[in-house]
């Protein structure tokens, strides 16, 4: 069964990254081997250590994954800190990373109308970067992502259906 791991470039407990990327993976139950990442207790990345357990447990997953399923919410035109602190942890060795080869879906959200568009394109650009396979797919961009939630879930039949088709594509090519 093809090993899929979700990272939510959101610490915020109403996140709708995190509730859109739980919404994504219910819907793949049975299909694939699914769980989230945590990238919430990674220390501040320092080149002089290792980081620890947290950072160790992280990159262990990622290594195991097959694909990586990331939805990011937009920060200042930007993805989060916290999620480029997780990147730079598995990012090394430069160009020999957990991150080399490995095939990564992206999605963005945002509270405004372009849904994180600029934060997808810096991920993919980070992700190309460290020589990781971004998945080709028409974008999924979603905006005005806090009304899409009903009661903590992400409740938008309509962009869960078309993330969905790209998700389903992704994982096909994982071969599952």
């Amino acid at each position: 069964m093809v090993r899929l791991r979700g990272v939510s470039g959101s610490l915020r407990a109403a996140s709708g990254s995190t509730a859109l990327l739980a919404a994504l993976g219910e819907r793949l139950q049975g299909r694939v081997d699914y769980a989230r990442l945590s990238i919430g207790d990674l220390p501040h990345y320092n080149a002089d250590g290792d980081g620890g357990e947290a950072v160790a447990t992280f990159i262990e997953g990622v290594r195991q994954a097959d694909g990586l399923a990331f939805v990011t919410p937009e920060y200042n035109f930007s993805i989060p800190g916290v999620l480029k602190n997780a990147i730079d942890w598995a990012s090394r060795p430069a160009y020999q990373s957990v991150f080399k080869g490995k095939p990564c879906f992206v999605i963005s959200t945002s509270g405004g109308a372009l849904g994180g568009v600029r934060a997808q394109a810096h991920l993919k650009y980070i992700l190309n970067g460290m020589l990781a396979e971004v998945f080709t797919w028409q974008e999924i961009v979603v905006p005005n992502a806090p009304a899409k939630l009903q009661d903590g879930i992400f409740a938008d039949q309509p962009v869960l259906d078309f993330a969905m088709a790209g998700l389903d594509a992704f994982v096909t090519k994982l071969g599952g």
